[in-house]
């Protein structure tokens, strides 16, 4: 299901649920430190809390939070929640929201598996780490399948002395499937079995570690699965599957089923991970943009950053709308998607004169060679074209192959709609929505999907010849495609709703058509009545994208042990690239024109340039203290996200944008001109001196002062003011946007950070 609907849908199931039953989910975060003296820890004074409420009991108490989060979630009734409201030490009650997933070649593509990258960090992991991996990344997702060749500990040292977590002992997971690469397992339902109610029988999961859907095991490896040779999905992207650091360990946290992930589920994983030592945390999942004292990943990331940990999130798939991002915190790696140099052709050839090429993973026996009728369902409530369950008469149908619109309802499920009304084949073609842009699905049937420009093409002759006719077939694996990489469609975009003077997303990483491990308790489409069954499969989203990021910051880290969360992601934004594989600048597939800032950030991640950045731009827990209070958020809402004692706006940036930021967002409201000041750190080699290259819209003057860095020794730090002055009067330009960068260049490195314009007006 496209993911709006899917949203909605689940919404809906909700709002049923929450009418059928009197009690449902609320996080209630507390005045932390007005705990009275008298109860030993917060626990105890949370349930005293709830006990003092007429309709809750201790079991209405689900998770207790102290790390992430400063408060406890609760089974109540809207009585009792709203009751609490009114506590003295209650700073604010929330209903349970529901996030949503964001649903090989990679290293190839990515230079890892290059000579001198080879060469280059295994130099630097000799020098500091004596060659031994500490760096665990915590996923947060739909659980794993231990059994993957994808975690074989093989080769592996001991597991750190330092961790805390543990695999738990489930009905169908034992802890000793963890491992030295699977070093720990858990999961958290007590949100999702308040949401389901009694109704828990029919999502049929286990609550265990272990992964029904898939999408946790194929994130976990990408970010630090082992070396398997030979791995593909039913014989399409034969190869080498690894991950991006594949001698990271991998801590696995299920919060999410199959209806969603719950905050409070997530927020008790983000605890416990926290507790636990990951060094990295990665979430492909999220919701809604809103402030960020009510965005339950964005307050357990602040805490996990604040103790040093790396924290990637998937920018959402939502794209290409403007504005559609999700995981906007500053603290945040946001991630976007972009295309490999890889590609899955197939061919419809239509009345023996046509042909035209797309892309299909299906794998079966085909249709054969001899061409039959095509049918394109335009008739009844205006939906039939999109091929949804009951939409198609058999009796039109059977025997042809089916023209189908992509979007509503998943693409894989309408290859099912049309195998189950007795179709042989589908043609899937893109609308305005998706643009050019082009993924691959194992479907069911012979499948081949094609772009919107193919899609109108075909349209036109389904709609003005009588009886058409085609037959589909199928090319297998391509490589070096070119051009690559591209932004894809799905991705959301910019600008950032929150808090528009910071730029996000942050980078693109591969996200379309990924190679990784599968669960083997589902098929590789995610049907129920897909029974194929397969150890690795190929999946797009910024869901794949994100864990990319979060083993390259794993890669980092094991590099610069020292390094904070801030530095590691100014490393691998200031050196991403904006250039594909032919030279020219990054192209976005909805719709085939140059991309912009708003829809790559940075540009794309360049593992080889980023170990070794030069200079980073560097964070500390009070500067986004004081990015926080330039928000003009009250001081409670403040120590929600911070969870700090005595939280004063004693320091509070004139502008939010004054953040210092690996990238910039220039808004010219009121004023022609905005001032802002950075900071680089120099974490390269003494005696580094760097000029400044300023490239601006004709609309914008861009001055730097000073022109020149000169950095004397390692850790050295230099700061310069950049003033943007718009030519243009705001009656001119207001709704208009632009694009430019900021470069500080040597012989050895180019520290680039993307700017944005907008003019506002507001």
């Amino acid at each position: 299901m496209e993911p709006q609907l899917k949203a909605l849908a689940t919404l809906l199931f909700l709002q049923l649920l929450t009418f059928t039953f009197s009690k449902q989910t609320y996080i209630i975060h507390m005045n932390h430190h007005n705990k009275p003296q008298h109860f030993t820890n917060h626990h105890h004074w949370y349930l005293s809390t709830l006990q003092s409420l007429p309709t809750a009991t201790s079991s209405s108490l689900l998770y207790t939070y102290t790390t992430a989060y400063h408060g406890f979630a609760a089974s109540l009734s809207p009585s009792a929640a709203s009751t609490l409201r009114k506590h003295r030490s209650v700073i604010g009650v929330y209903e349970d929201d529901l996030y949503t997933l964001h649903t090989t070649r990679t290293p190839e593509f990515l230079g890892l598996d290059s000579e001198i990258f080879a060469e280059k960090i295994g130099g630097i992991f000799a020098e500091k780490t004596g060659g031994r991996w500490d760096v665990i990344i915590g996923v947060l997702d739909t659980g794993v399948w231990p059994e993957s060749r994808s975690f074989d500990d093989a080769g592996m040292s001991e597991v750190p002395v330092r961790w805390k977590g543990e695999c738990e002992s489930r009905v169908d997971f034992e802890p000793s499937l963890c491992n030295r690469k699977l070093i720990g397992a858990r999961s958290f339902s007590k949100g999702y079995r308040m949401a389901i109610g009694s109704h828990r029988n029919r999502t049929k999961e286990a609550e265990s570690p272990r992964d029904v859907d898939g999408h946790g095991t194929h994130t976990a490896s990408t970010a630090a699965g082992a070396h398997v040779a030979n791995a593909s999905l039913l014989g399409y992207a034969s190869g080498v599957a690894r991950g991006m650091a594949m001698n990271a360990r991998v801590a696995a946290y299920k919060v999410c089923w199959k209806i969603g992930c719950f905050s409070s589920d997530i927020l008790a994983g983000m605890e416990r991970a926290i507790d636990d030592g990951v060094d990295v945390l990665s979430m492909s999942l999220g919701g809604g943009s809103g402030p960020y004292y009510r965005d339950t990943i964005a307050i357990g990331a602040f805490t996990a950053v604040e103790k040093g940990i790396f924290v990637s999130c998937s920018a959402g798939n939502s794209g290409p709308q403007r504005g559609s991002l999700a995981n906007v915190a500053p603290w945040i790696m946001t991630v976007g998607a972009g295309t490999l140099d890889r590609d899955f052709p197939a061919y419809i050839n239509f009345s023996k004169r046509r042909r035209f090429v797309g892309v299909s993973l299906y794998s079966g026996k085909g249709m054969g060679k001899k061409p039959v009728g095509v049918y394109y369902n335009t008739e009844g409530s205006g939906l039939g074209h999109f091929c949804l369950p009951g939409s198609l008469d058999p009796e039109l149908v059977r025997g042809k192959v089916v023209f189908c619109d992509r979007g509503v309802n998943a693409r894989v499920e309408k290859g099912a709609v049309v195998r189950d009304a007795g179709g042989v084949g589908m043609i899937l073609a893109n609308t305005e929505a998706s643009g050019e842009e082009l993924v691959a699905d194992s479907h069911l049937i012979p499948a081949v999907a094609v772009g919107k420009k193919i899609g109108d093409v075909i349209r036109e002759i389904l709609m003005s010849e009588l009886r058409p006719t085609a037959e589909l077939s199928f090319g297998g694996t391509v490589l070096n495609v070119r051009p690559s990489p591209v932004v894809a469609a799905f991705s959301s975009r910019g600008p950032n709703l929150v808090t528009p003077e910071i730029l996000k997303p942050d980078v693109i990483g591969p996200g379309v058509n990924i190679l990784a491990a599968w669960s083997e308790a589902v098929g590789p489409t995610g049907l129920d009545s897909d029974s194929r069954k397969t150890q690795y499969n190929i999946m797009s989203g910024t869901s794949m994208s994100c864990p990319h990021i979060s083993g390259l910051a794993a890669l980092i880290k094991a590099a610069n042990p020292d390094w904070s969360p801030s530095a590691i992601k100014s490393a691998l934004m200031t050196t991403a690239y904006t250039r594909d594989n032919t030279k020219s600048r990054l192209r976005d597939a909805a719709g085939g024109k140059f991309s912009h800032p708003w829809a790559h950030g940075s540009g794309h991640v360049d593992p080889l340039r980023a170990i070794s950045p030069g200079l980073v731009y560097d964070l500390s827990g009070k500067d986004y203290i004081a990015f926080l209070c330039s928000l003009d958020y009250s001081i409670d809402h403040i120590q929600a996200i911070v969870k700090h004692p005595n939280v004063t706006c004693s320091k509070k940036f004139s502008n939010p944008g004054q953040l210092n930021y690996p990238s910039f967002s220039v808004l010219f409201r009121k004023s022609s001109v905005v001032r802002y000041t950075r900071e680089l750190t120099n974490v390269g080699s003494a005696g580094s001196v760097y000029n400044v290259s300023v490239s601006a819209p004709r609309t914008v003057k861009v001055t730097v002062k000073p022109t020149k860095l000169v950095f004397k020794k390692v850790g050295d730090k230099r700061r310069y003011t950049v003033t943007f002055v718009s030519k243009k009067e705001m009656d001119q330009m207001g709704g208009r946007s632009s694009f430019g960068s900021i470069s500080w260049n040597n012989a050895q490195h180019q520290v680039t950070s993307p700017v944005a314009f907008a003019w506002t007006g507001l």
